[in-house]
């Protein structure tokens, strides 16, 4: 399991969503919050990302079972 934060764009490249998906995602509680870094930077966790995108496919798959 990787602490490892990850900024923005490499969020969107892992999940395919575009900014305003993740935000919204986030404003609906369907996407891993980030964590500050500053007054202006935030990142995430990138073992959340995983898991996130790990849970999509398989709700995916038991949708379509």
């Amino acid at each position: 399991m990787s602490n490892r934060l990850i900024r923005i764009k490499d969020v969107m490249e892992r999940t395919g969503l575009a900014r305003s998906t993740v935000y919204k995602y986030i404003s609906l509680g369907q996407f891993p919050h980030p964590a500050k870094l500053g007054t202006r930077a935030v990142a995430w966790v990138e073992s959340e990302i995983d898991t996130w995108i790990n849970d999509s496919i398989k709700r995916r798959d038991e949708d379509a079972a």
